[in-house]
């Protein structure tokens, strides 16, 4: 059935591209920090393993809404480690880093998150598309505070 939500389907289309590669960096994030959960070590051990958890399950969370908002629009979400790897920006480590290495990605990869939102924000503002928007807004903020918190465990 066609969707009419007045937004036109070169806009929802535009829109829908932002929000997968939003989706796969969200993605490509979740895996680097539940990895970085089961394998820290070192004196902080205790606070980065609870920690990492908590971001983990949050990034969880968010995979299904920013997918399901991808639906909303018309457009099948990625959904494989293929699809993931040609959309993220974010790297992925070749070996298990030190505890501060870790804090330091899991820095970059939030920050990572944050321009490419802000790089698809303007498609959905020009189209008028509160619901992305809204995504959007809500995810911008998360990831600058973690961004944040994570920075400060590196403030002496």
């Amino acid at each position: 059935m066609k969707i009419d939500i007045g937004i036109p389907e070169n806009e929802r289309e535009a829109i829908a591209l932002g929000l997968k590669k939003v989706l796969a960096d969200t993605y490509a994030l979740y895996l680097k920090t539940h990895y970085y959960h089961w394998n820290v070590t070192g004196p902080m051990f205790d606070t980065l393993h609870k920690m990492f958890e908590l971001q983990y399950n949050e990034l969880w969370i968010a995979i299904d809404l920013i997918a399901e908002r991808i639906r909303s629009l018309g457009y099948y979400a990625p959904g494989t480690y293929k699809e993931f790897s040609t959309l993220t920006s974010i790297e992925e480590d070749s070996g298990v880093p030190k505890a501060n290495q870790m804090i330091e990605n899991l820095v970059s990869g939030h920050e990572r998150v944050v321009k490419t939102i802000r790089e698809n924000y303007k498609s959905a503002e020009n189209s008028n598309d509160q619901g992305t928007l809204d995504v959007f807004t809500q995810r911008l903020s998360l990831h600058e505070k973690t961004a944040w918190m994570l920075r400060s465990l590196l403030s002496e």
